[in-house]
């Protein structure tokens, strides 16, 4: 599109706006309003209604009561509700008036007479779904590119809240339910518009949306497509398998079929087909499926989903959807509700995400390059639509309760904006900060903000002191080791922030006091008019590190080995240092860095011998890693230059008014650093080039389960004089417990393989079976634990290599995972063992947070 086009198109959008805006002060719309119900006058909610030849309309509410908004003239209103005769109804709309239209369904009477299965032979519902099944690409595939607006009203709500969780009394109020534990704690509606093009190509731009109290909404249609062999059901992070559709290729393999009668609707047979898994554990829906005769597309759906079928946190998710000719050969789905339930720790809460489909375009002739990395787009002017715009707009009527908590908490937010910069208000929050105990230094941690004003935003510093029980360590080089760790951090103008954060630690055993302090300087700033972040390090004191930095084992699992087991892994060095580093993180998630450390590197000694189970069969070893005692480390100065850069192609993003949101890609992340030991400068005695490069990915594969891999190579370029921290050391791990899964091998010494090699290269591999193969087998299923298996290798030369394979099971209470490992070295005799740490649907979060 050229210029002048481009500028054409605006002035004719202008001219049409102008035009519209100018009828709109001249004509008058009507307002029809009424409620549907059964024959026994019960309310049917979510039913739908349209005006008839047109996919324009409404959906109910929880209530069956609806509302819709028409300009004169004379129409035909269809009411259908899944199970129910569909009804159709004239209107004329003249005027401003409110007219009253209530619909009062009959049941579907279903003709089952020719749907019994005589002498034991097939239900006759198999040979639907086979001619079903046969139509499925057909009508996968059938609309290649389309638009269409999407309504998205999202609720959640508790029906009882425990007094306590996990010893903590909870506060019903700040939850916003009332004392019994009852109230809507998440409301929102949305319009989007969707723009989407097969096979994988999506677009959404957000008009409006609005959350009860203020946010952003819920914005991201669940478009549940039943066609597709696997089908993602709103949250894929607990279904990562996805389900099995009742029209799957292979879904005679999973699910049993029974006719349950056949109705007829404006002509057309509608065969009623109720859907039943063949076997538990299995990532299947149960319910029923309408199947239209003749053609075998879907008409609509009402399918369920348990704790059975590999439903996890919730107990049940249920999705009711009614599907619409858009034109004389394609139907589209109109309404979709997902209604859910979970009840966990006291807690029970439901909730339901109505989704209405409106304005298909089949034929929507994209611009080149309409599809590029921004997903999802958010107006301007999303969050600022009137209560009169929302009113006139919205398909669903709100409920009682739902208007209620839109009108009170909106209210209390504007009130808590209007009086946010007011000196009472600032005045309030600084009466009733809470006061600082005595016991919070040793638990709990010291917390304490300071509140005033700046321009228009109330800003606030914050000051925190870790807790100093939390913070004792023990280890033979130190002995017991208390540390001191403030942190202060100041909210700076022009979206600027600065953190402050000495350290103080003194071991007792060795009586040395380490003093060392961070000051971090983050500021968002543009680069070639580019958003991004920039943060600035300066570090410098006088602290303890392990000769490997990566952390292999931490504090904590250190000081339980070693004071019940008699065994000291963590070895240890003093230095005196100096850093001052630079990063950059770029609007699209890649970030480059570059930094110097000085260091005046001193070596210590074990102090300390205190264990609390004596064994005298049993010695500490040396602070020096016993596997290089034939690498000295004695005391020198090392100036290192190190530069570091990541990035993951194809990124896509979220598009808000200020700013964009990296979202991720199916593209896998690269990593590369370089580091430079620069000798002669302030007396370094280091001289080495060392780099590394590394691809990293977690691959989802459905039913198949979740791949995550990490493929590393690296090596010395120049290696004349390398300090023992700067070797290339491998994460091993000694302990019972581990965590480092992609960036440990988990039975390997800690420090046997550590190189200055010229060339390296490692790989850690592993599979997520997500419920494959467990969900066979007795007890695993119920307990929804899950196999996991994979290697761990790194390959230096034929007398340094180590492979270790493993299997095991993850999810255990959500949260732990259990491996099973052996380790294979050339030289030395195979390892067995076994490993416990974080991992499932709980777990794996944690662990992906570290």
């Amino acid at each position: 599109m050229n210029i002048r086009q481009s500028a054409f198109r605006l002035q004719r959008s202008a001219f049409c706006i102008i035009i519209l805006l100018f009828f709109s002060n001249y004509s008058r719309a009507g307002i029809i309003r009424g409620r549907v119900a059964n024959e026994r006058g019960e309310a049917l909610p979510f039913a739908t209604l349209l005006i008839k030849g047109t996919t324009q309309g409404t959906t109910t509410n929880a209530a069956g009561q609806y509302s819709l908004e028409l300009p004169d003239g004379a129409y035909t209103i269809v009411c259908q509700y899944m199970g129910y005769r569909k009804e159709e109804k004239p209107v004329t709309v003249a005027g401003a008036a409110v007219l009253t239209l209530d619909f009062q369904l009959q049941p579907l009477q279903l003709q089952i007479q020719e749907v019994v299965v005589k002498g034991g032979g097939e239900d006759p519902a198999y040979a639907i779904i086979r001619e079903a099944i046969k139509k499925r690409p057909v009508y996968q595939q059938q609309v290649q590119e389309f638009t269409c607006n999407a309504y998205i009203k999202g609720m959640f709500k508790l029906r009882n809240v425990p007094d306590r969780f996990f010893g903590q009394k909870v506060d019903k109020q700040e939850m916003g339910v009332d004392s019994t534990g009852r109230g809507i704690v998440f409301l929102s509606e949305s319009l989007t518009k969707i723009s989407a093009r097969r096979p994988d190509k999506i677009k959404l731009d957000v008009i409006s949306s609005r959350q009860s109290g203020g946010g952003f909404g819920f914005s991201f249609p669940a478009y549940i497509n039943f066609y597709d062999n696997n089908v993602s059901a709103v949250i894929t992070q607990f279904s990562p398998r996805g389900y099995i559709s009742p029209i799957a290729d292979n879904a005679l393999q999973y699910y049993k079929y029974r006719l349950e009668g056949v109705f007829y609707e404006d002509g057309r047979a509608v065969n009623k087909i109720q859907v039943i898994p063949r076997r538990r554990f299995e990532p299947l829906f149960s319910g029923h499926i309408f199947i239209t005769d003749g053609d075998w597309r879907i008409h609509s759906t009402n399918l369920l989903l348990t704790r059975d079928y590999q439903l996890e946190i919730m107990d049940t998710l249920q999705i009711r959807q009614i599907h619409v000719p858009v034109d004389s050969a394609v139907w589209r789905t109109k309404d979709q509700v997902i209604s859910l339930s979970m009840k966990q720790f006291g807690f029970d809460l439901v909730g339901s995400f109505v989704n209405v489909y409106s304005n298909y375009n089949l034929h929507p002739a994209f611009p080149p390059k309409y599809f590029d990395n921004i997903i999802m787009k958010y107006d301007t002017a999303f969050n600022k639509k009137s209560i009169h715009y929302w009113d006139s707009i919205r398909p669903v009527p709100l409920e009682k309760e739902e208007l209620k908590d839109f009108h009170e908490k909106d209210s209390t937010a504007q009130a808590r904006r209007d009086s946010l910069l007011s000196g009472r208000h600032i005045d309030s929050l600084r009466k009733h900060r809470p006061p600082v105990k005595l016991t919070h230094f040793f638990w709990g941690g010291v917390k304490h903000n300071y509140y005033f004003r700046r321009d228009t935003q109330l800003v606030h510093h914050h000051l925190a002191m870790r807790p100093l029980l939390t913070q004792l360590e023990y280890n033979t080089v130190e002995g017991l080791v208390l540390s001191v760790e403030p942190r202060l951090e100041l909210d700076l103008p022009h979206d600027q922030e600065l953190h402050i954060a000495p350290f103080l630690r003194y071991g007792f055993s060795n009586t040395h006091l380490n003093a060392w302090a961070e000051i971090t300087w983050r500021q968002q700033a543009r680069l070639h008019k580019r958003p991004g972040d920039n943060t600035w390090l300066l570090s410098g004191g006088k602290r303890i590190y392990q000769f490997n930095k990566q952390e292999p084992i931490d504090p904590l699992t250190n000081a339980v080995y070693t004071l019940l087991l008699k065994e000291n892994y963590m070895k240890l060095y003093e230095s005196r240092f100096a850093n001052l580093a630079f990063r950059r993180q770029f609007e699209s998630g890649a970030w480059a860095g570059i930094g110097f450390t000085y260091e005046d590197r001193i070596p210590v000694q074990n102090t300390s011998d205190f264990v609390i189970f004596k064994n005298s069969s049993k010695q500490f070893l040396p602070n020096h890693p016993y596997e290089l005692a034939d690498v000295p480390f004695t005391p020198h100065q090392a100036l290192v230059m190190n530069l570091s850069f990541s990035f993951q192609p194809g990124q896509r993003f979220i598009q808000l008014p200020d700013r964009k949101i990296a979202i991720g890609s199916k593209y896998p992340r690269f990593d590369i650093a370089y580091s430079k030991g620069i000798q002669g400068w302030a007396g370094s005695d280091v001289d080495f080039d060392k780099w590394k490069a590394q691809v990293s990915d977690n691959m989802n594969f459905k039913l198949f389960g979740e791949l995550r891999y990490r493929l590393a190579a690296g090596g010395f370029l120049n290696s004349n004089s390398v300090g023992l921290p700067d070797y290339q050391h491998f994460n091993g791990n000694q302990t019972f417990y581990n965590i480092k899964y992609l960036n440990s091998f988990q039975l390997a010494p800690y420090y046997k393989y550590s190189t200055i090699a010229s060339f390296y290269t490692t790989l850690n591999l592993e599979h997520h079976f997500n419920g494959l193969l467990t969900n066979k087998i007795p007890l695993l299923n119920r307990l929804k634990w899950n196999l996991v298996a994979g290697t761990n290798a790194f390959y230096v030369n034929s007398d340094n290599n180590y492979v270790e394979v493993f299997a095991g099971l993850e999810n255990i209470f959500k949260l732990v995972r259990v491996d099973v490992i052996a380790g294979y070295q050339s030289q030395d005799a195979t390892r067995i063992g076994v490993r416990a740490g974080f991992g499932g649907l709980l777990g794996g979060a944690i662990f992906r947070r570290r």
